[in-house]
């Protein structure tokens, strides 16, 4: 069953002309001066992934998250991977999701005999899941209280602000922490995330992936990124920067703020797709949401894509 995401650039390009790189694509939440890419020997590309670079990949991601002692760490190949092995963990029952929210948890869990309540709060649940900031608001969300037996805390965003994780929740039973390289790194391609916490949890979930789920050149790539402290906190002050500019510019073209994050911006506009429409006739993707006709978010434009956006606004 397909489901409603951002990307989709052939689509986009079929419905409304030009070729794929004539497009830029603002439709999603990733960052567009991703991680540079270190140079890899060729046994990385040859040979099965390595013991010794899966370890260093894990130290690296325990330092940079400060992951605390007693929760375990398992890298994955991209969240979306894991998230429908997720509601195989433990027995099912009822499940909060307060949404809106990403829209892969709530199909991953009824399609396993959960039962989804997406009342914010819930009333008495079995397990949670929250997105933290949340997709699409941004909204930072109160860590949420210990007792479901299955809590699941998604943090692909969080690393924009990382004074504000849970990360100190890992640390306690039936809890997972979801962190991904593909979003503030920029490497969505690179298919790399970890489940941090329970023990027991991590433990079933690798059960299910397989000796070498994790590619070489991920291992290399991921822990080099993880690695780069300076790269990461001068990207948080450029994205903070092109945040309040699209923010300003997006004003001045009618639209008011409605939320988001400094990777995407949410924004309120009468006819929403109209507003679409517009963009993508000028090559420029963005997001809509089948149950709002007032929203649209606008992922950060790449440096040299500024201009095309402003000429396409002002039009």
């Amino acid at each position: 069953m397909s489901r409603d995401h951002g990307g989709g650039i052939d689509a986009a390009a079929a419905r409304f002309g030009g070729a794929r790189a004539d497009w830029i694509d603002l439709s999603t939440g990733i960052n567009p001066v991703p991680y540079p890419i270190p140079d890899l020997p060729a046994r990385v590309w040859r040979d099965l992934p390595d013991h010794a670079a899966q370890e260093a990949l894990i130290a690296a991601a325990c330092r940079v998250w400060q992951v605390p002692e007693g929760a375990a760490i398992l890298p994955v190949p991209g969240l979306s991977s894991i998230i429908p092995r997720l509601p195989l963990l433990t027995q099912p029952g009822n499940i909060a999701i307060p949404g809106p929210t990403y829209n892969e948890y709530a199909p991953a869990f009824t399609t396993h005999g959960w039962q989804v309540l997406t009342l914010d709060p819930a009333p008495h649940h079995h397990g949670l899941v929250i997105v933290h900031p949340n997709n699409p608001d941004g909204r930072l969300r109160a860590a949420p209280p210990e007792g479901p037996r299955l809590r699941i805390i998604d943090e692909s965003f969080c690393d924009l602000v990382p004074d504000r994780s849970n990360i100190a929740l890992a640390a306690e039973p039936k809890t997972l922490v979801l962190k991904s390289l593909g979003k503030f790194w920029g490497l969505g391609g690179l298919r790399l995330a970890f489940a941090i916490g329970d023990p027991q949890l991590t433990g079933r979930l690798a059960e299910t992936l397989g000796p070498w789920h994790i590619s070489g050149p991920a291992q290399e790539i991921g822990r080099a990124a993880l690695s780069d402290h300076p790269w990461a906190e001068r990207t948080r002050a450029r994205l903070s920067g092109d945040a309040a500019r699209l923010d300003s510019l997006m004003t001045r073209s009618g639209a008011r703020p409605a939320g988001g994050t400094d990777l995407f911006r949410l924004y309120s506009i009468p006819n929403a797709a109209a507003l679409r429409g517009r963009l993508a006739r000028h090559r420029i993707w963005t997001r809509v949401f089948p149950w709002s006709a007032d929203l649209i978010r606008l992922g950060m434009p790449a440096p040299a894509d500024w201009p095309r956006l402003e000429a396409a606004l002002a039009v």
